[in-house]
C-alpha cells in the first residue's frame, strides 16, 4: 500500500461562506514542497462569493458546487467521490498547512503499509505554542476529544504513535477504507460524524496513526462563529446519541451505561450554564425519534465488525484513559483541580 502514495492525494475541503478562510488555506497548499495533489473544494451553497472567488483566483481547484448547505458529512462525501487518487486528505477551510506538511506526511505513511487512517498534528492558528489536537480519543459517553487540545506543545506530542482516530478537520484516509466501511454518515449533518467513522474504522480492525511531523494550524469554529451556540449544542446532543446507537451493541450499552449517564449529566449541566437548554432539548427529542433507525445501522454496510465486542470495548476504555489524562494535563496547566476526574478514573476505569 505504501506505493499508493505516489499516485497522489485528493485534498477535500468543505466550504460554507468561508471565502476569507480559503484565502488562508489555499495559498498554504500552493506553497507545499510536495505537489502531487488535487484540491477539491465542495461549496455548501455559500452566499459570500466563494465560488466566484475560486473560479477567478484558483482555476485549477476542482469545485463541487451544492445548491444548499448539506452539512459537513454530505460535503466531504461529495468531495471524496469526486476524486480519483488513492489517498484522501480532509481539511477544514480554516486550516493553514505548514509548507512541508504533505512531504512529511507522504514520507511517513510509507513506513505504515497496513494503516488506512492518519491524524495530522493540529496547532492553534493564533497561539502557535498551543496544541489544537494530536489525534483523537474517545469517551465511553460517545463523544470524541482532540488529545492535547489547549495544552502547550511538548515532546510527548512529538512521537508518532497509535491513537483511536483522527479529527475530520485534518485527516488522511486511504480510499479503500470508504469502500469497506462506507462514507461519513449524512444523518449527522455536522459534529461527531468523525467520531462515528473512527469507531467504525476501529471495529473493522484498523488503527489510526498520529503523524507529529505533518503540521497544520487551525483557527476553529470559523463557520459557526462560536464553539457553543444553539446549532452546535443541538447537533452535538443529537449526534452523541446517534454515535451510541450506531456503534454500541446492547451488551456494550449496558456495560457503559454508568459512564454514559455521568457524561450526560455533566453535559446537561454545562449547556444549562451556557443558557442552551432549549437547544439541548431539541437535539435530545430529535435523537429519540431516530433511535431505532440509527440502531439498525449496526448491522448494515459501514459497520464491519472484525473486532469482538470485548476487544472493541477495551480499545474504547484505553482511549478514554488517554483522554482523561490529557484533560487533566490541560487543567493542571490552567491551575484547576482534577478531583472529579480522578474519582472518575478510580471508579469507572
Amino acid at each position: 500500500m505504501a506505493d499508493d502514495s505516489l499516485t497522489g492525494i485528493d485534498i477535500v475541503i468543505p466550504n460554507w461562506n468561508g471565502r476569507h478562510m480559503l484565502e488562508i488555506c489555499l495559498p498554504s497548499l500552493a506553497a507545499q514542497s510536495y505537489t502531487n495533489f488535487n484540491i477539491i473544494v465542495v461549496d455548501n451553497g455559500s452566499t459570500d462569493g466563494s465560488v466566484a472567488f475560486l473560479q477567478s483566483s484558483y482555476p485549477d481547484v476542482q469545485v463541487v458546487e451544492l445548491p444548499e448547505n448539506r452539512g459537513f458529512s454530505a460535503a466531504v462525501n461529495f468531495g471524496i467521490k469526486a476524486g480519483t487518487h488513492n489517498w484522501v486528505l480532509l481539511l477544514n477551510n480554516d486550516i493553514e498547512v505548514e509548507s512541508r506538511c504533505l512531504e512529511i506526511m507522504v514520507a511517513e505513511i510509507g513506513f505504515e503499509p497496513d494503516a488506512k487512517m492518519f491524524a495530522l498534528k493540529m496547532i492553534s492558528f493564533h497561539q502557535r505554542t498551543m496544541l489544537d489536537g494530536a489525534g483523537d480519543g474517545v469517551l465511553r459517553g460517545g463523544v470524541g476529544y482532540r488529545l492535547g487540545t489547549m495544552e502547550l506543545d511538548s515532546d510527548k506530542y512529538n512521537i508518532k504513535r497509535e491513537v483511536f482516530g483522527a479529527c475530520g478537520g485534518a485527516a488522511l484516509y486511504h480510499r479503500s477504507l470508504f469502500d469497506e466501511i462506507g462514507f461519513f454518515d449524512e444523518e449527522f449533518f455536522a459534529y461527531l460524524e468523525d467520531v462515528d467513522l473512527n469507531m467504525r474504522t476501529v471495529r473493522a480492525g484498523y488503527s489510526c496513526r498520529y503523524l507529529p511531523g505533518a503540521v497544520v494550524y487551525h483557527i476553529g469554529s470559523a463557520s459557526t462563529g462560536s464553539k457553543i451556540n444553539k446549532l452546535t449544542v443541538k447537533l452535538t446532543t443529537r449526534n452523541n446519541i446517534y454515535v451510541i446507537c450506531k456503534n454500541y451493541s446492547f451488551g456494550m450499552f449496558l456495560r457503559f451505561l454508568p459512564a454514559i449517564l455521568v457524561y450526560q449529566f455533566f453535559w446537561f449541566l454545562f449547556v444549562v450554564k451556557k443558557g442552551q437548554f432549549i437547544a439541548y432539548l431539541s437535539g435530545a427529542i430529535e435523537s429519540f425519534s431516530k433511535i431505532f433507525k440509527m440502531s439498525s445501522k449496526l448491522d448494515q454496510k459501514g459497520c464491519v465488525q472484525t473486532l469482538s465486542a470485548k476487544e472493541f470495548s477495551r480499545r474504547i476504555i484505553r482511549s478514554e484513559k488517554e483522554v482523561i489524562n490529557s484533560i487533566m494535563s490541560r487543567r493542571n496547566g490552567e491551575g484547576k483541580n482534577n478531583i472529579l476526574l480522578r474519582w472518575y478514573l478510580a471508579i469507572f476505569c
